[in-house]
């Protein structure tokens, strides 16, 4: 009797499929099969969806994979996650890993190496996890806030349509447009008005030039009168001055002293008497030679003396 019958040659083949199917399945999962890679835990409150064959990375390179999941029913409530890295990998103490979620729901698990050469995590040890929820928990928390302001949105709305169905809106809308043909008017004349001065300025500058001319003509003739100015001999002519007001004040005490003739006529009032008294019988004299003229003249054709 032959062993390798057809029945035992189709069961061969169908372990064969299956073990290759298993370690296929292994493989694609990212999950060694033969090789002694290290296992570890770690303990999440929340693990937001993590499974198994779930990739690993440290630093963005896939290091490992989820290799089971389990709810700690006895301790508080933590859920422990096994996972197998790399033999060559060394985990320093005090790291930690996270679950990160994307947008499109994609989850994976990131390793958080610490800096800490001398020690490190032994396999079988546990560390701690932690939930970062990255765009999604801010996209969460923003919204409460959206919630809050989608009525107010509405409200919004509902006044804009309101004043977009106004016919003062549209009134208004003419009315700009007629103030923009205004606008454009003005900027034709104000052209204009432009173009003329631009013609004349040609004749204002050579008007300035002639003007500047003069101007500078007039600062020549002033820079040679402080030229002429800057050659008097200035202290000669004010030790001239100073010598004619020392024979001044040489004049004024003779004559205000009483040595001088000029000194005597202008300071003794018995001369002023004098001359005064003078003056007053010359005026009486000629008083009486004008009522009495024959007292002082004698003259007669006969020699006859009157009396």
């Amino acid at each position: 009797m032959k062993f390798f019958t057809n029945e035992v040659k189709i069961a061969l083949v169908a372990i064969v499929g299956i073990a290759l199917l298993f370690f296929g399945m292994n493989f694609l999962k990212g999950m060694s099969v033969f090789s002694s890679d290290k296992s570890y835990y770690i303990k999440f409150k929340d693990i937001s969806g993590l499974s198994r064959s779930n990739p690993i990375y440290a630093d963005g390179y896939q290091v490992g994979v989820v290799k089971d999941i389990n709810y700690d029913y006895d301790g508080n409530g933590d859920i422990v996650v096994k996972f197998d890295v790399d033999n060559d990998l060394r985990i320093p103490k005090g790291s930690s890993a996270e679950i990160v979620s994307d947008l499109m729901g994609n989850v994976k698990m990131n390793l958080l190496l610490a800096n800490n050469p001398r020690e490190r995590v032994e396999p079988g040890d546990t560390i701690q996890g932690q939930i970062n929820e990255g765009m999604l928990g801010s996209v969460r928390t923003m919204l409460p806030a959206v919630r809050q302001l989608i009525p107010k949105i509405d409200s919004i709305l509902t006044s804009v349509n309101a004043l977009l169905a106004d016919p003062a809106l549209a009134h208004s809308l003419h009315n700009v447009e007629a103030i923009t043909n205004n606008l454009n008017t003005t900027s034709r004349n104000l052209n204009t008005l432009m173009a003329q001065v631009n013609g004349r300025v040609p004749g204002m500058m050579s008007k300035a030039d002639y003007a500047l001319g003069k101007a500078g003509t007039t600062l020549d003739n002033t820079s040679r009168l402080t030229a002429n100015l800057a050659s008097i001999d200035v202290a000669n002519t004010m030790a001239k001055v100073d010598q004619t007001l020392a024979n001044v004040q040489e004049v004024t005490a003779k004559l205000n002293g009483k040595d001088g003739t000029l000194g005597l006529l202008m300071n003794d009032d018995k001369l002023y008497h004098r001359l005064n008294n003078t003056v007053g019988s010359a005026d009486s004299l000629l008083t009486d030679l004008k009522a009495h003229p024959k007292r002082y003249v004698h003259f007669s054709l006969f020699g006859k003396k009157d009396k």
